[in-house]
């Protein structure tokens, strides 16, 4: 009489427990499973190939541009949207209003929310990444935005970063540079700062200062990338570890014979005063008759190299004999890269020359060569506006700029064109996470 309801609770308990089991165990997978979407730790890397993570997180870090312009349409080049954008540059009153270093000092006071707010992503993308960890050189003196919104397309976890502050910026500059700085753990400012005239060794001298705190931090950077506050990068950091990888070793950076007219900045002595003057002295010739090589300031090299620098002889005797010249960062670089016993150079012959166009460092525009493609110019006319014949970008350049392989591109400022900054970073942003996707 009592035996079936006994039956059918032993039944009842049985699916009770193997139900619970189930729902205890689905909750344990939920939570470990979800843990990948919830990670505060640095070290720890996201899975992107998780796809629920990766529009989890992308939600949560996009730099999506502001107003109704239409970013995928001015990179793909529809000059409908382009002019458009141009058009509202000319209206004042319609142009954002630039953060000050008041701003970013009172920010930075809560570092937590500074680096939620500006959606700093502090977390490792890809195995990859972390395990390529690259050096930067930050050689900055003004536009304390500029700065920070460089600093935040360029910054991960594990990369390291020394900025250079010129020491005769406003005390306001310094205060908020420092103070941004001071929130993260691998950024900080250069042991030794350089009051930097134009032209002169000093702007050398903060690089170099910012190479030696680098070689003795305790990140085994891979390869050392410069910059200043007017780049951009036009990669992603995975496409940065990318190219760097494919390089095997070697430095990648304008050299190429020098020009007749430029030889005069180096024939001669310097003097720094308020400028950089021309005493009209002859100079020696260089050590061991090195031969020289024109390039520019920025380049992408090896550990190897930054250490040869300060170790070997030869190249402490050039770096002396190249003190007192004119502009000697648009020739010392790319003269040691061409000495067959540096690490990563690259041979003398003319083969090896390697134009501003053809290296990866830094895409430039010169107000000199631009013009009609189809009738010879490298590049199309500037958009923006031009500094020292250098095109500040506007937005109507940004389709050929993403065109190209160069890891980086000056110059860039806010008050000239936002748009073209705001762009970059949502395309940047957006690739970060989903990669060549659209």
């Amino acid at each position: 009489m009592f035996g079936f309801p006994k039956k059918l609770w032993r039944i009842n308990t049985g699916l009770y427990l193997i139900c619970g089991s189930i729902l205890f165990l689905f909750t344990i997978v939920l939570k470990f499973t979800s843990l990948d979407c919830y990670l505060n730790d640095a070290r720890q890397i996201i899975d992107l190939n998780t796809a629920a993570c990766r529009d989890h997180y992308y939600k949560a870090f996009n730099l999506s541009a502001s107003g109704k312009k239409n970013c995928t349409k001015i990179i793909e080049g529809d000059w409908d949207e382009v002019r458009q954008t141009l058009i509202e540059n000319l209206e004042v009153k319609k142009r954002k209003v630039i953060a000050s270093d008041k701003d970013y000092i009172e920010l930075a006071k809560d570092c937590a929310t500074f680096k939620t707010v500006r959606k700093y992503i502090t977390f490792r993308l890809s195995t990859e990444e972390a395990n390529y960890p690259i050096a930067y050189s930050m050689v900055v003196h003004g536009d304390i935005e500029a700065f920070e919104r460089l600093l935040r397309s360029i910054y991960t976890p594990q990369n390291i970063y020394c900025v250079h502050v010129d020491a005769k910026s406003p005390d306001t500059f310094h205060q908020a540079l420092r103070a941004i700085v001071s929130c993260f753990d691998n950024v900080f400012v250069a042991s030794k700062l350089e009051s930097v005239v134009y032209a002169s060794w000093s702007r050398v001298q903060a690089d170099l200062n910012c190479m030696e705190d680098l070689l003795n931090s305790t990140v085994q950077w891979k390869y050392l990338i410069n910059t200043c506050g007017s780049d951009f990068p036009l990669k992603t950091n995975a496409e940065i570890v990318k190219t760097l990888k494919s390089l095997n070793g070697k430095n990648n950076m304008e050299s190429e014979e020098p020009p007749v007219g430029k030889k005069w900045r180096w024939e001669s002595r310097f003097e720094v005063k308020e400028n950089i003057v021309n005493t009209n002295i002859k100079k020696s010739s260089p050590p061991l008759n090195i031969n020289i090589f024109s390039g520019n300031a920025y380049i992408v090299v090896t550990r190897d190299f930054v250490r040869a620098v300060f170790e070997t002889s030869f190249a402490k005797d050039f770096i002396e004999w190249a003190k007192d010249t004119y502009s000697p960062d648009e020739f010392l670089w790319a003269s040691l890269h061409r000495v067959p016993w540096m690490p990563g150079s690259f041979p003398r012959h003319s083969k090896f020359d390697t134009s501003d166009m053809n290296a990866v460092a830094r895409l430039v525009k010169w107000g000199s060569l631009e013009g009609d493609i189809q009738s010879g110019a490298p590049y199309s006319s500037c958009t923006g506006i031009h500094r020292r014949e250098v095109c500040v970008y506007g937005t109507g350049d940004l389709h050929w700029l993403l065109q190209q392989h160069h890891l980086f591109a000056n110059k860039f400022d806010p008050k000239v064109d936002d748009h073209a900054l705001q762009c970059l970073e949502e395309q940047l942003r957006f690739k970060s996470f989903y990669g060549n996707i659209m």
